[in-house]
C-alpha cells in the first residue's frame, strides 16, 4: 500500500476525481487554503472524495484559491471493515471526540441510539458528519464513515441483521479477559456492531432485550468503570485488534463493499 504523505495539506471534495479534472472549492475551503495555510496558485494538495482514492492536485485561482486541478492518483480507494459503532449520544465536545476516534479506529457506520438513560436528547448529525470529514482529512483516511440518524435502541435491535455479531459492552458483565472473549467469537458472521451505552448505564429491561439478541457477545471492559467516550475507544481497539483489520484480512472483511459516503458539509460547526 502506498504510504501516506503527512506533510501535504489534505482536502475532502465532493466531486468526481480523475486526471486533469477540475474541482471548484467552496468559500470555506478557499479561505482555509489561502488564509489559514497561506497557499497560493500552484501549491500542491491532496484531494479525496471517499470514492475515487486520493489524488495529487494543484491549487488554482488568481486572488484566492477557488479550484483544484487534479494531477495523478497517489493512493487507490480502499474499503472499511463492516464495523458499526452503536452508541448512546453524548453532549457537545465529548460527542465530537467519540465520532473522531471512531473514524480513526476504522468504523464504517456511526449509529446513535436513544436509551432510557441517554442524557443528550438532541443529536446534531450534520456536526457529526463534519467531524467525520475532519478526522478523515487529518488522518489520511480514504473512506468516509456513514452517519445514521438516531433511533431508539429497541428499533435498532429489531431492524439489525440477525447474522451480525453484536458486541454488547456492559459494565455489569463479569470481568473476563476481553481478548479471549472476542477470540471465541471468530465464527463466520456478516459484520460487527459494537454497542456502547449511556453514562447512566443500561436499564434492566434493555439488558434483558439485548441478551435475547442472536449472535451476541456481552463484554466487560476491565475491572474499572469507564466513561462512555473512553469505553468507545477501548472497545473499538479490542475489536479491531482481534476481529478487525488491524491484523490483516479476516473472513468477514472479504467481499464487503461499503456504501458509506458522508453528506457534504459547508460552513462552520455549530451546536
Amino acid at each position: 500500500m502506498p504510504s501516506h504523505d503527512f506533510r501535504a495539506p489534505r482536502l475532502f471534495v465532493d466531486a468526481p476525481l480523475a486526471q486533469d479534472a477540475r474541482v471548484a472549492l467552496d468559500r470555506d475551503q478557499g479561505n482555509y487554503l489561502g488564509n489559514v495555510l497561506r497557499l497560493a496558485a500552484g501549491a500542491p494538495v491532496l484531494a479525496f472524495n471517499g470514492r475515487d482514492g486520493e489524488w495529487q492536485a494543484a491549487i488554482e485561482g488568481r486572488k484566492r484559491p477557488d479550484g483544484l486541478v487534479i494531477l495523478q492518483q497517489t493512493r487507490p480507494q480502499d474499503r472499511l471493515p463492516d464495523l458499526t459503532y452503536v452508541f448512546a449520544p453524548l453532549k457537545h465536545a465529548r460527542l465530537d471526540y467519540v465520532v473522531q476516534k471512531a473514524v480513526e479506529m476504522g468504523a464504517a457506520t456511526l449509529q446513535p441510539v436513544q436509551t432510557r438513560f441517554t442524557q443528550a436528547s438532541r443529536v446534531n448529525t450534520e456536526r457529526m458528519r463534519a467531524n467525520v470529514v475532519e478526522a478523515a482529512e487529518q488522518c489520511g483516511i480514504l473512506s468516509l464513515a456513514a452517519v445514521a440518524e438516531p433511533v431508539p435502541l429497541e428499533r435498532f435491535l429489531s431492524q439489525r441483521a440477525a447474522n451480525r455479531l453484536l458486541v454488547f459492552c456492559d459494565e455489569a458483565a463479569e470481568v473476563e479477559n476481553p481478548i479471549q472473549s472476542l477470540q471465541s467469537a471468530r465464527e463466520a458472521h456478516q459484520g460487527i456492531d459494537v454497542l456502547i451505552g449511556p453514562e447512566g448505564g443500561f436499564a434492566e429491561e434493555e439488558r434483558a432485550l439485548l441478551r435475547r439478541q442472536p449472535k451476541i457477545l456481552r463484554l466487560a471492559l476491565g475491572p474499572r468503570i469507564l466513561r462512555a467516550d473512553t469505553a468507545a475507544v477501548a472497545a473499538l481497539a479490542l475489536v479491531q485488534a482481534v476481529l478487525g483489520d488491524w491484523g490483516g484480512k479476516t473472513p468477514w472483511l472479504q467481499d464487503q463493499l461499503q456504501d458509506h459516503l458522508a453528506t457534504p458539509i459547508g460552513g462552520p460547526l455549530s451546536d
